[in-house]
This record gives structure tokens, C-alpha cells and sequence, in this order.
């Protein structure tokens, strides 16, 4: 069963997504509720994939990216990026800082699942 890191401060965020993904019984969804949590689950759990907040406390979505990716035990996990701010250039400053994928904020499930599936289905 594929990991999947969700780095989210958010609680309402958080109950929504797991929800969801308990309901699929597809994937382990681990949790951490800031960055610096986040680099540490990914070093010590592996993910097979990261959702990235990117307006995380403690160390932002952005700086934990740029971490995971500069780290060579983390740097091949994809990442998606998340945010609230859909603004233009958004979806290229997250991808310059090392994400593969980009979703917006609130989730729409059927799409970021989609994203998911795609990137899952690449790395085999």
C-alpha cells in the first residue's frame, strides 16, 4: 500500500483528507503538522509521495521542498505543492523550488487524486 506524506497545519484540512483517503483504503496517510516534522517523517518513513502545504509553520512548504530535495535519501519522492494562493506564477515558483506538482486550495479530491495516481503510475 503506497505512503503518502500530508504536510498540513490545518485540522478541518487534515479530518477532510484523511477522511477521504481512509474511505479509498488505498494508500497509509502519515501526517505532520509542520515542516520541520514533515522533512523528518520523509527521511524516517519513505514516503512513496508528499502533499506540501506551503504556508506550514516552524519551516514553510517551500524551505522543506528545498530540503527534501537537496537531501539525496529524499530527493527522488515527489512532491505536490499546495496552496491557497492561486495566483499567477504560483504553480512555477512551487515547481522551481523543487516540486513535481501543483493543486490549489481547497482540494478538489477526484483531481489531486488523479495527480496522484498519475505521478504513482510515472515512478513504477
Amino acid at each position: 500500500m503506497p505512503k503518502i506524506l500530508y504536510a498540513e497545519d490545518n485540522e478541518d484540512n487534515i479530518y477532510l483528507i484523511r477522511m477521504r483517503f481512509n474511505l479509498l483504503d488505498a494508500y497509509q496517510l502519515l501526517v505532520a503538522e509542520d515542516g520541520e516534522s514533515a522533512i523528518a517523517v520523509a527521511r524516517a518513513e519513505r514516503p512513496d509521495l508528499i502533499l506540501m502545504d506551503l504556508g506550514l509553520p516552524v519551516v514553510d512548504g517551500w524551505e522543506a521542498t528545498r530540503r527534501l530535495k537537496t537531501d539525496p535519501a529524499t530527493r527522488a519522492i515527489p512532491i505536490i505543492a499546495l496552496s491557497a494562493h492561486a495566483l499567477a506564477g504560483a504553480r512555477e515558483k512551487a515547481l522551481a523550488a523543487g516540486c513535481d506538482e501543483f493543486d490549489t486550495k481547497p482540494v478538489e479530491f477526484d483531481r489531486l487524486l488523479a495527480k496522484i495516481e498519475h505521478i504513482l503510475r510515472e515512478r513504477r
